[in-house]
């Protein structure tokens, strides 16, 4: 099975970058920058306004998007060196398995180390360690370094399988736990699939991002890499009939409740939007990725201060996830002393996601939630187009591991 080779599309082939893959990038982490703010803000996530609820819901984009554009960056990064070949029956050269082994362990060491005291500014790892959505993308990119060695098809399918069919076993885990014992295995099971089982107090090991279903949508992305070859007029059809597709299936399966989350909505625009995350329902998936996949053949030429600047950030990722965090976290300190006098202890807290801060009026309100963003983006913009500068005219070896 192979896909038919345009004379276009080996120009396309040849694009150092795909500017559409950049600014989705960039537009994701400056959303994702609003939740973290958040976290440090005080306001629980999902309300109770609707400011709050929306300030939330936006950035539910980032992560599907994020994870999906790392599989396609996986595909293309062969299109770079000129080792891929459009005959989806045959696996890619084996170089790519090593990048993702070797890219995927580093960003799992980051993320239990660098990361986890970003967010907390302790050392306290006897009582808690973190692995959030970078040790997800770092292991999903080890699992990846095995499956690309199937051929294109297959990881296709294999990818499909996981996103479409992981909420059929929801109602079975109860029956599962109780047969394996549940006293052995709350980490695994936070680990392989975070589904509906209470998993006690105390773990010291906080997984926020379970494999299943990342791994697909990684597997996904990767193929998807096939679509972002094709020539403009080609690539906008495959797009616009995947991403349309996959937002009319959202509405079709959450507006009737058939399959594809465990809560069923009723009665408000709020419980349609508030579909699962931990772990990513198919209709979480459908409703954040589909808008994504059809919106990026529109921004391939797009060409305004926003987009460029959007660029900026996409063209540095990592260096803007690794630097965002102490970033956010500095200014809640300032925040803190300015507003109380004095900073506040819980921000040396362990899990700040999860704590809420205490009743003595450190808890922002929407404006300023949205001020201290505007300053953080404003600050990560100026070191992310230094880095990007960096990185273009300096080529440093270290650049390419942030």
């Amino acid at each position: 099975m192979s896909l038919p080779v345009t004379a276009a599309d080996h120009l396309a082939l040849r694009r150092t970058r795909i500017d559409s893959i950049d600014i989705v990038r960039g537009a994701v982490m400056v959303l994702m920058a609003i939740d973290h703010v958040r976290v440090y803000s005080g306001l629980p996530a999902g309300g109770p306004t609707p400011g709050i609820f929306f300030t939330r819901w936006i950035t539910h984009f980032c992560a599907p998007a994020f994870v999906f554009l790392a599989g396609t960056s996986a595909f293309l990064y062969e299109s770079r060196s000129g080792g891929v070949s459009h005959d989806l029956a045959k696996p890619l050269p084996t170089s790519i398995s090593r990048f993702l082994l070797t890219r995927g362990a580093w960003l799992v060491l980051l993320e239990l180390t660098v990361i986890r005291v970003s967010w907390t500014f302790n050392l306290d790892y006897a009582h808690y360690v973190l692995a959030g959505v970078i040790w997800m993308i770092g292991v999903c990119m080890m699992l990846m370094a095995g499956i690309v060695r199937l051929p294109v098809w297959a990881v296709t399918a294999f990818g499909l399988a996981i996103v479409a069919g992981h909420n059929a076993i929801d109602p079975f885990l109860p029956q599962v736990i109780a047969a394996l014992g549940h006293s052995r295995v709350p980490v695994l099971w936070q680990v392989l699939y975070f589904g509906p089982i209470p998993l006690g107090e105390g773990s010291r090991f906080l997984v926020l991002y379970s494999f299943v279903p990342w791994i697909g949508v990684m597997a996904i992305g990767y193929a998807f890499g096939a679509v972002l070859q094709m020539e403009d007029r080609r690539q906008r059809q495959w797009c616009l009939a995947i991403g349309l597709g996959a937002v009319a299936l959202f509405l079709l399966l959450r507006g009737f409740n058939l399959y594809g989350d465990p809560r069923p909505w009723a009665g408000s625009l709020r419980s349609f939007l508030s579909t699962a995350k931990y772990p990513a329902s198919l209709s979480f998936l459908l409703m954040t990725l589909g808008p994504v996949i059809a919106l990026m053949p529109f921004l391939t030429h797009a060409r305004s201060p926003i987009t460029r600047a959007l660029a900026v950030f996409g063209r540095v990722p990592f260096f803007f996830y690794l630097l965002h965090i102490p970033l956010i976290h500095v200014l809640a300190i300032l925040v803190s002393q300015i507003r109380l006098g004095a900073v506040s202890p819980w921000l040396f807290t362990n899990h700040p996601m999860g704590n809420p801060p205490p009743p003595d009026g450190y808890t922002w309100s929407l404006p300023l939630l949205y001020l201290v963003w505007a300053i953080a983006v404003v600050l990560l913009y100026v070191a992310s187009r230094w880095f990007d500068r960096v990185k273009r005219t300096r080529r440093a070896w270290w650049a390419s591991y942030v």
